[in-house]
């Protein structure tokens, strides 16, 4: 006959009914909780989460059955509390991106007082990004498109789908909206959209371009075939 005391603390996690039925019918032959202390945590109204695991080995036989079988009853217990630490899952590209870079428009033939059909193109270049992840550094967007117009359509408001394409080899392509505003020799457009695809899915926007306001003499003349200016890109 072997005496003796054995004491096992897990850290964390709570065990199974099971596991600790098994305990429980063990302890009838001579494996009883130390000091009359709750079996994981077990109180009286209940099975709480495992605090402290402390038993005392009264008798073990020759051949070492009981032994084995709190061995067994532990390796239940552990088995069960081992803790799952989901990896933390980030939004690729999280993080406000602020862009700088100018935009510049050209229209085919050139826009004058009579409205007609005008192919637009758009080019626009952001050569400073900062923000996000840091991997965006720099970006651009390319657009064709007619537009029946003339100089005093040009403050029109519209919609569109916007791709914006960075230095990463990926993409943002967004639906967006706008209107234009005169205000002291420019024309200013607000841009608002929500990303729909691709970097930065979900995401809102706001892109801001200033460009000259066309004159009277320009539109009565040959027309206005043009313009440049800044513009900022805020991903939200």
């Amino acid at each position: 006959m072997v005496k003796g005391r054995h004491e096992a603390t897990p850290e964390t996690a709570c065990a199974g009914r099971r596991a600790f039925r098994a305990v429980r019918r063990y302890a009838s032959s001579g494996i009883r909780p130390y000091s009359g202390a709750p079996v994981f945590g077990m109180s009286k109204r209940g099975m709480e989460c495992p605090m402290v695991l402390s038993v005392k080995r009264s008798s073990v036989t020759a051949g070492g059955k009981r032994l084995r079988a709190v061995a067994l009853a532990a390796a239940v217990v552990f088995g069960a509390v081992t803790p799952v630490v989901p990896a933390s899952a980030h939004p690729r590209g999280a993080g406000l991106l602020q862009c700088q870079g100018t935009e510049s428009v050209s229209y085919h033939p050139s826009v004058t007082l009579q409205a007609r059909p005008v192919r637009v193109t758009v080019d626009g270049r952001f050569g400073s990004c900062v923000g996000s992840d840091g991997a965006v550094r720099s970006g651009g967007y390319h657009e064709e498109f007619t537009l029946f117009t003339g100089c005093n359509n040009l403050l029109e408001g519209f919609r569109a789908r916007r791709t914006y394409v960075w230095n990463t080899g990926d993409s943002s392509t967004a639906d967006i909206s706008g209107s234009s505003t005169a205000v002291v020799g420019q024309v200013v457009t607000p841009v608002t959209g929500t990303v729909t695809h691709g970097r930065f899915h979900g995401r809102k926007l706001l892109q801001v371009i200033p460009l000259p306001q066309p004159s009277a003499l320009q539109c009565l003349a040959g027309g206005v075939t043009g313009a440049t200016g800044l513009t900022t890109l805020t991903i939200l």
